[in-house]
């Protein structure tokens, strides 16, 4: 198999048989053994009856359709794991991927030798103010962040050695970052070309503005596991212990202190009426708590593993 398209889609039933028609005639003109897997992420309309469709007509078209809506790294983590192309391309439904770009990707894994090739809609058809802005803003957080210099992480149109998809694990909202996933993987060769970028022509956007809130609360997030998932108790563990030393030498100061002006005849205060006392108090408690939870961390690195975030409902022609 050369190559595996994985699209997930939400009700965008207007614009599949034309997506189809052309990916196939893509196909057909440079003669590729391919497949193509819709992931249908809990559409309302009538998305699954036209992959229905769709399959019968061409056997290379696969289908997966989830209970409900789980969200687009779940989709696409579903048709990372059926994929068996050598290269694996992914893009989204409502056509405004290209697929005229699929050789010029294709050929960027194969000839090249690139891990992954991350698409850049360089000329956008996006509303300025509610889109384009605050992607630019986002993008620039995600290379200062992450060390990867692309210009536009959340391009769904993306190509993949299928080893990549197969090892890094797309849950939550990751799909965002997947360049960065595979980075942390190891896979160190991505790159990044210039795509088309066309208007939407049927439907309306999945994504609101909460968007590039939850892109910005995912990047804090997978900056963090890339440092400490594999290895939590190095971040708690660690501020744990020094804040437990800190309120434990804190204590043992207050009371020695205590005890010296009690010998000496001095007049002292009650140990409680000491803010240091609860302030080490808390110093005390949170080191605990945070060497706890790297305890527990470990623990659930070691224990849940290869996890499913999503539950499938049908598939096609698997």
């Amino acid at each position: 198999m050369d190559i595996t398209l994985v699209i997930p889609l939400l009700n965008e039933e207007e614009s599949l048989q034309e997506l189809h028609d052309w990916i196939a005639k893509v196909m057909q003109a440079h003669q590729y053994i391919y497949e193509i897997i819709f992931i249908d992420d809990g559409s309302t309309d009538t998305s699954w009856q036209v992959i229905e469709t769709l399959s019968s007509s061409n056997k290379a078209v696969k289908g997966i359709r989830f209970q409900k809506n789980f969200g687009k790294s779940q989709a696409l983590d579903a048709g990372f794991e059926m994929a068996t192309g050598t290269v694996v391309i992914t893009m989204d439904a409502d056509l405004q991927d290209n697929p005229d770009e699929i050789p010029k990707l294709y050929d960027l894994i194969v000839q090249a030798d690139y891990d992954l090739i991350s698409g850049w809609k360089k000329k956008r058809y996006d509303n300025v103010i509610t889109k384009n802005i605050p992607s630019k803003l986002f993008n620039a957080a995600a290379r200062k962040t992450s060390g990867l210099k692309l210009h536009d992480f959340n391009c769904g149109l993306k190509a993949y050695k299928n080893k990549v998809i197969k090892t890094i694990k797309v849950s939550g909202e990751m799909h965002r970052y997947i360049p960065v996933l595979a980075k942390n993987e190891g896979f160190t060769k991505i790159g990044e070309q210039v795509v088309q970028h066309q208007a939407r022509k049927y439907g309306v956007t999945k994504f609101g503005m909460d968007r590039f809130i939850n892109g910005f609360l995912d990047l804090i997030t997978i900056s963090f596991l890339s440092k400490f998932g594999k290895r939590p108790m190095h971040f708690f563990g660690l501020w744990g212990s020094f804040m437990f030393l800190f309120g434990t030498t804190s204590a043992f100061y207050i009371g020695a202190f205590k005890l010296y002006r009690l010998y000496t005849g001095t007049k002292t205060i009650l140990v409680t009426d000491n803010p240091w006392f609860f302030i080490a108090l808390t110093s005390m408690i949170l080191g605990t708590l945070l060497f706890l939870a790297g305890f527990i961390g470990e623990l659930i690195i070691k224990t849940k593993s290869n996890e499913k975030h999503y539950s499938i409902k049908e598939k096609l022609n698997f």
